[in-house]
């Protein structure tokens, strides 16, 4: 076989190319680049002055923590009353103090501290490598019932029918039936009664609630199904930047493969938000501050009553009985940067 000069030079700028484009065919998409924002955050709660005849008055606070969504900087608390910081049950920051003596007439605590929340997107989802993680040393305890969240043979029957009827085979596509399934069918609604528990049945039969309720069916029917959930709870951020108070909290959750990592998942704001439906199946907007994770907590030191549902709101005890009365306030300042 002859082969001419020209002939020549393509096929060796053809043995050329051919390894470039196969490193093309395998190159991953550009990662995204997540959202950002940075801002101060006060959290006040006031007690009450006490009866006569009351000893002590013991506070606990949610602190929140860092990870890979957030940086806290800059913590100062404004107490009349000596206090501690120390760390619970699923990494949970808890500031604690007792109050005796003059500080029973009423007191106030003020935490101010300066947040970076960062968008919160899942790589696998977008067809990049999930980022090597440390496990998860609770990773059974997202497999577990909560109080308000059983897995008796109902709540699997449902679960799997879910599943089923979607053909998922793989945990992600069961996940994302479980998602479907709770945004198409239950609404968000606040009135009535029943509502903000997180109690699964609750949001089966009514079809309607807050997040804790929705966030109850998508980490029940996932855990299940054999895949590992997780509850998170914080505040929600105004979209717009600037000064703003907050009127209530936010929750949130995750689900976990061994393909994937962890996904953030928001199912509430779903289905407040339809255009955003698939957004929020692979991702947390930059729009939230995390406090806690996981449900059914005991604090540190430990309350001298049962376990919380969840803890995000200031939380006491007057002589070892829950306290109420307790008025909160919670203010978020966007910083600009020049």
């Amino acid at each position: 076989m002859i082969i001419s000069g020209n002939s020549a030079a393509f096929f060796a700028m053809l043995s050329f190319l051919l390894p470039l484009l196969s490193l093309l065919s395998v190159a991953q998409p550009p990662t995204p680049t997540p959202r950002s924002r940075t801002f101060t955050f006060d959290y006040t709660a006031t007690i009450p002055a006490q009866p006569a005849g009351t000893r002590t008055v013991d506070l606990w606070l949610p602190v929140p923590h860092d990870d890979k969504s957030q940086d806290i900087r800059d913590l100062q608390v404004t107490s009349p009353v000596p206090y501690d910081i120390q760390t619970g049950v699923y990494g949970n920051r808890i500031l604690h103090l007792r109050a005796t003596g003059p500080a029973l007439q009423g007191f106030t605590v003020d935490m101010r501290l300066r947040a970076t929340r960062r968008e919160h997107l899942a790589p696998a989802l977008s067809g990049q490598r999930p980022p090597r993680e440390a496990p998860d040393p609770n990773l059974q305890r997202w497999l577990a019932p909560d109080s308000l969240v059983p897995l008796d043979p109902q709540i699997r029957l449902w679960a799997l029918e879910v599943a089923i009827k979607a053909q998922a085979k793989t945990n992600l596509e069961k996940a994302r039936a479980v998602y479907e399934h709770v945004v198409s069918t239950v609404k968000y609604d606040k009135t009535g009664q029943g509502w903000g528990r997180g109690d699964i049945y609750y949001a089966c039969d009514a079809r309607r609630g807050n997040c804790t309720d929705f966030h109850a069916v998508f980490i029940g029917y996932c855990r299940a199904l054999g895949i590992p959930a997780r509850f998170s709870i914080g505040f929600p951020l105004p979209p717009e930047r600037g000064a703003a108070e907050i009127k209530g909290y936010h929750c949130w959750a995750e689900f976990y493969t061994p393909e994937t990592g962890w996904v953030p998942v928001d199912a509430s704001e779903a289905a407040k938000n339809p255009d955003r439906r698939n957004y929020f199946f692979g991702a947390h907007d930059e729009n939230r501050l995390e406090f806690t994770r996981g449900r059914d907590l005991v604090l540190v030191p430990r309350q001298n009553n049962p376990a919380l549902n969840y803890f995000i709101y200031p939380y006491a005890e007057a002589d070892g009985k829950p306290l109420t009365g307790i008025k909160q306030e919670f203010r978020v300042q966007d910083l600009v940067k020049k």
